[in-house]
């Protein structure tokens, strides 16, 4: 029966979205932000977009901070008792995205349905539900603001309100899951799973190779697949897994399966139908009516959308959803690719702003240019230029952020000022806080002092000196990096 609903919602798309926006302007009309727009007169897509505005997330938080204060008919039409605890906005630490029941059952957990549906579809003669599934999931404990409203990072959210069964396909018990101090957590996980009949892994790569290791460590085998010999699965998402591939098929000594999925805070938004698909399969019945909207509109006044039936295979475009959560219009951040138009499949391509992903933390230049103002002031330094990129882990050691920078007046103690940038990135950016906890996932920022001009030299050497031209901030590769450390050394 799913199979067939699969089929008609991915052969019929632009329909199945035209169901969704129906359904949303309908069910939060009487809303205090249906109200406000007009929600009962709105009865096309292009009367919808001509009136309700992009929104950021400082756009919509004085919504969501009723909404989390108990107030009701806020954004939609139904009590939202979960909030989704993610990355902080240019303003604030952490952000926190609405999750009503019908986001749920209707987006989450249907869209985690149908990537199992089409896994079973591939591979029939799968044992994948004969074993138990671990998802290796964030460390944030599920906080209480009170008697009713509850917030945690996703993986929390979602594990706290998944149904009784699902409880019996997962390990380990809910109480080790969500354990906050992530230290404790992947002792108290390694000894427990090691002992399960692990068939199926997901989580973000970082903390998952961590708890693999892990648990060599303790069952002193060379190989995971000796330990769970039954793995089939390994569901990743969050960050390229490109830079982790090598990884774990060492660790794990065998051939598995491996799926991509796109599962934000704000909404389960696609997945891969088989392993080795060129993109992931957009779920356009679950909830979410998507806008694409071409980067190169991204900072105009009234920026161009286009829906499915105008987008185009490996152009750039910022999806702009909303949602049963109660996102209007919202902009993500992300951007995507299509791969395919039939079916319509996309990859994450980056992030609208520059940004470091490599391990799940979403550093952007905000965090990064505050980070940088706070070392300075304490370290009574001043920095003129700099940029960052993942240096990725080893099997040695860490990962961690490699940083150049440029001094117009340099610090008395380098140690101190990477101490002290390291500090205020914690303090402006949780996710970075999490996987800096103990140096477990990421280890202290690596910084090299360059001498005066070498920017500009390295700016010179593409042809692009002149004012409009400025050093990339932060990039999730090492490309520039790479460059700029090589023509310091020749100099």
């Amino acid at each position: 029966m799913r199979l067939w609903r699969i089929q008609n919602w991915s052969n019929h798309p632009v329909a199945a979205q035209r169901d969704v926006l129906q359904h949303l302007v309908t069910s939060a009309q009487y809303t205090e932000f249906g109200k406000k727009y007009n929600f009962s007169k709105l009865f096309t897509v292009k009367a919808f977009k001509k009136t309700v505005p992009i929104h950021t997330y400082d756009d919509l938080k004085p919504y969501i901070e009723k909404m989390m204060q108990g107030e009701e008919n806020v954004l939609w039409n139904e009590p939202v008792n979960w909030f989704a605890k993610s990355s902080g906005t240019t303003c604030d630490k952490s952000k926190f995205i609405p999750v009503s029941d019908e986001s749920l059952q209707d987006n989450h957990f249907q869209a985690s349905k149908d990537v199992l549906s089409n896994y079973y579809k591939n591979f029939p003669s799968s044992d994948l539900l004969t074993g138990k599934g671990l998802v290796v999931g964030g460390s944030h404990q599920i906080s209480t603001i009170n008697d009713d409203i509850h917030y945690g990072d996703l993986s929390a959210v979602l594990m706290q309100n998944s149904p009784f069964w699902g409880q019996w396909l997962r390990t380990p018990e809910l109480s080790i899951a969500l354990l906050d101090e992530w230290e404790n957590k992947i002792e108290k996980l390694a000894a427990i799973t090691a002992e399960e009949n692990v068939t199926s892994l997901a989580g973000v790569p970082t903390w998952t190779l961590l708890l693999l290791k892990r648990i060599l460590d303790i069952k002193q085998k060379a190989t995971i697949k000796e330990v769970w010999p039954n793995l089939e699965l390994y569901i990743h998402g969050g960050v390229s897994f490109i830079p982790y591939k090598e990884q774990f098929e060492k660790v794990i000594g065998a051939p598995i399966n491996y799926l991509e999925i796109y599962n934000a805070s704000e909404g389960f938004i696609a997945g891969q139908e088989r392993p080795g698909d060129d993109g992931m399969l957009l779920f356009t019945e679950h909830g979410i009516f998507y806008e694409f909207m071409p980067v190169e509109e991204y900072g105009n006044d009234h920026p161009k959308t286009v829906g499915l039936n105008e987008v185009e295979v490996g152009k750039n475009y910022a999806p702009i959803i909303s949602t049963t959560g109660g996102l209007w219009r919202y902009l993500i951040g992300d951007t995507v690719q299509f791969t395919s138009l039939n079916p319509y499949r996309v990859k994450v391509s980056g992030r609208l702003k520059h940004y470091i992903n490599a391990f799940g933390e979403e550093v952007i230049v905000d965090n990064t240019d505050r980070a940088v103002a706070i070392a300075c002031e304490k370290t009574n330094a001043t920095v003129s230029d700099y940029t960052a990129a993942p240096y990725f882990a080893t099997e040695k050691n860490v990962g961690s952020h490699e940083w150049l920078i440029e001094f117009d007046k340099e610090p008395e103690s380098l140690p101190d000022f990477v101490y002290e940038l390291d500090a205020a990135l914690k303090e402006t950016n949780s996710d970075y806080e999490a996987k800096r906890h103990k140096d477990i996932a990421l280890q202290i920022p690596i910084v090299h002092v360059l001498p005066q001009g070498t920017f500009t030299e390295w700016l010179r050497s593409k042809g692009k000196l002149g004012g409009q031209h400025k050093v990339p901030r932060l990039s999730n590769e090492r490309i520039y990096l790479e460059e700029i450390l090589l023509l310091s050394k020749d100099e």
